[in-house]
């Protein structure tokens, strides 16, 4: 089988590393891949976004199952383009990838089919927001409608905070056309966790739950960020939650998303928070998430293309997915000045020696290679990613392999995994 990947992040690294070892994989290709990525892959020069030059791609090399990674080119209708040519593909079509494309259309969704996530309103008129929030008072939480990369979402402590999120969102333009629409909710106390699904239409495959760090430095502070690091599984999420999760939330979304004729194909990601044994939903996404893709993809022990084929195809009636037992853990490197400002170019070294220990994958997210060097070409640059008993040794293994990697550049959180290991 001819397999092209679409993609760049660490996500793409992870997906492609796993699909690499499945027997079913004649020809692995990758678009745009990065320096980790050739290692396994093809890499291709087109971009995830140039959605014609993809199809063109995939038709003129025979492609025959196309796994796409981003959001951006899921919105975007690359899926439908794709099978309108008859190629399959992994990954919701664009009426279903709406479900993350707006947080509008999600919200609404959950509250016609009574999907429990936090009360909200959606505005586009600033002065309207700004009212709704003098009426409902802070904390609250204020969120562009449309895709932001993972910084769409703004936790404001108080009134005047809020203020400037819609300033920044609505007025200043942050995030262009994804921000002319926002949507403030509730601020929810509790536990975040993160649970994904394989979902065929009608039929739900539940895979894994996982739990990110999404603020840039240690203790949770500082600015949002697509993800610092990353565990699986969340020990918040036990058998019993993982039950009541796919019960009140995934199950119901599934059946609200065909009856309103969007059927959704591909992995469903939910992003909760969880109190006092009740989940509310914060957020879906429609396909892996990144970092989390790279601990659930170390865990998983059955053949992914299988699995992903079988979801594209349909036939998951009997599927069963074996997973690894101990908990995978990785952690971001990230290009100093990271989420804000930063500079591309500078020399990664020692990742050989680094990736060579015991349990350790280091899947490249922003890297390009230049004459046998590895160069940071991003914001988030690297994955290291551990497999190990527990999540407090896994967290050791991850830092020991980053303590080997040459780069001063860099950084990266030092706590990635504390919430688990406080336990």
């Amino acid at each position: 089988m001819r397999v092209l990947v679409v993609g760049s992040g660490g996500r793409e690294h992870a997906l492609c590393w796993a699909i690499a070892k499945s027997p079913l994989c004649d020809k692995l290709y990758c678009a745009p891949g990065n320096a980790g990525i050739a290692r396994v892959a093809e890499c291709v020069d087109v971009t995830a976004e140039d959605i014609d030059r993809v199809v063109a791609f995939s038709t003129d090399q025979s492609i025959d199952f196309v796994v796409v990674g981003p959001e951006v080119p899921l919105v975007s209708g690359l899926v439908d383009r794709l099978e309108a040519a008859d190629i399959k593909a992994f990954g919701p079509n664009a009426r279903g990838a709406e479900i993350e494309g707006s947080k509008g259309f999600m919200k609404d969704l959950c509250a016609r089919y009574g999907i429990p996530t936090a009360a909200y309103g959606r505005f586009d008129e600033p002065d309207e927001a700004k009212e709704f929030i003098i009426r409902q008072g802070a904390p609250i939480v204020v969120k562009a409608d449309g895709l932001a990369a993972g910084k769409g979402v703004i936790l404001c402590r108080n009134e005047n905070e809020a203020f400037a999120a819609i300033d920044h969102i609505m007025t200043e333009g942050a995030f262009g056309r994804a921000g002319a629409e926002v949507i403030i909710e509730e601020f929810l106390k509790g536990e975040e966790a993160s649970f994904f699904a394989l979902v065929n239409g009608t039929s739900v495959v539940p895979l894994a739950s996982a739990q990110d760090h999404k603020a840039a430095y240690d203790g949770d502070e500082g600015p949002n960020t697509g993800g610092m690091g990353a565990y699986s599984p969340a020990p918040v999420v036990t058998d019993e939650m993982a039950d009541t999760i796919l019960e009140r939330i995934i199950v119901p979304t599934v059946e609200a998303m065909a009856a309103e004729n969007r059927p959704y194909k591909g992995v469903l990601y939910a992003g909760l928070m969880i109190a006092g044994g009740k989940p509310k939903l914060l957020e879906f996404n429609a396909r892996f998430g990144d970092p989390e893709c790279q601990p659930l993809i170390m865990r998983l022990k059955s053949d992914l293309l299988e699995a992903l084929l079988a979801c594209a195809e349909g036939r998951m009636d009997d599927m069963r997915l074996e997973w690894h037992e101990d908990p995978a853990l990785v952690v971001v490197m990230a290009t100093q000045g990271y989420p804000g400002h930063y500079s591309n170019g500078s020399r990664i070294g020692n990742l050989e020696r680094a990736g060579s220990l015991d349990g350790i994958e280091i899947f490249h997210a922003g890297t390009k290679a230049d004459n046998g060097k590895i160069l940071a070409d991003g914001g988030r640059v690297l994955g290291v990613t551990a497999l190990a008993p527990t999540v407090a040794d896994a967290q050791k293994r991850a830092y020991q392999a980053i303590d080997l990697i040459d780069w001063p550049e860099g950084f990266c959180r030092s706590d990635i995994g504390w919430r688990a290991i406080g336990r």
